[in-house]
This record gives C-alpha cells, structure tokens and sequence, in this order.
C-alpha cells in the first residue's frame, strides 16, 4: 500500500476521524495501514503521523520510537484518548507533515495519562512525559481535525526545498 501526505488546505484535515472497532483491529486493511503509515512517516522526517494525514479518517496514529528513549519499537495507537497528569506546560516548537514549511511555538501539557487499543487491538494504558507527550498530543489533534497552526503562536514559514537540502547537508556532517 503507496501512501502519500495530505496537505492543508485538504477538508477531511479538519474532520473528525471515527473510531476503529476493537475487532476490526486485526482486518488486513487495517494492518496494512499501520504498516505503510510507519515508512511514510520516516520517508517525510517525521516522527509521528495519523491517519487522517495519509486520507483515512479513522482514528489510528505511529508514535515514532525515537520519541521516547523508552520506546523500542514504534508505537500504534488505535482510538488513543489522553488526560492530563498535571497542570504543567510547556512550549516548543513543533511543525507538521500536512502544513509544509510552517512552525510555530505550541504549549502542550507535560505528563498525560494514555488509553488506546495497540496494533493488536489489546487495550493499552501509559503515562507520557516531555517530547513523548507532546507528539502524542500533537497526533490525537489530528484525529479530532485540530492542526498545530489552530494552536500555535510566533508562526514562520522556511522554504521546504530548502529546509530538506540543509537538513540533507546536516545529516552528512554528522
């Protein structure tokens, strides 16, 4: 299954995605979204991506393991819902496949509590702190039809042409 990234100003951005069935989980539609989100999002530098980005509407989303040193493998998360742990924030700059060149500061909640089917449809329950959080958060706007741009201050926009050949220059420098 080819994927290929939506990009803002696409309407089902600003849809709210619906639930999977728990038993629907293991369909090979379904898998076989979950395997072609993971090199999608990798393929695009990203370290998150949900569904509604690669034009399905359903509420599935990859956590990137680089996100959290904890993570060994890369993380699917069916019908996530997040609380927040505590009133604690901070903001960060964050950009986003589906809105190219854009980036802004956005202030997300530092530690929440997660509740999700995982890629087996078993139910899942986690706390995430820092990065982890943020990402996640960042997704699960996504499956509520919310982009970062809705929430974030001190917008700019760097040329995507350019800002790859410099990440591509940086990466061979290292």
């Amino acid at each position: 299954m080819k994927l290929s990234i939506v990009t803002v100003p696409t309407p089902t951005l600003r849809q709210r995605s619906v639930d999977v069935d728990q038993f629907a989980v293991g369909e090979k539609k379904i898998q076989e979204l979950i395997t072609a989100m993971i090199p999608e999002m990798y393929d695009d530098d990203g370290i998150g991506l949900a569904a509604p980005q690669v034009g399905h509407n359903i509420r599935i989303c990859i956590i990137g393991k680089e996100a959290d040193p904890a993570l060994k493998e890369d993380l699917a998360l069916i019908n996530p819902v997040w609380q927040r742990l505590s009133k604690k924030t901070s903001t960060d700059t964050e950009g986003c496949l589906s809105v190219p060149g854009v980036y802004g500061k956005v202030k997300r909640y530092s530690r929440i509590h997660v509740s999700a089917l995982n890629r087996a449809g078993q139910p899942v329950q986690f706390e995430a702190k820092n990065f982890f959080a943020r990402v996640i958060q960042h997704e699960v706007d996504h499956l509520d039809g919310i982009l970062f741009i809705d929430k974030a201050t001190d917008l700019y926009t760097i040329d995507p042409v350019e800002h790859a050949k410099s990440r591509s220059s940086y990466a061979k420098t290292r």
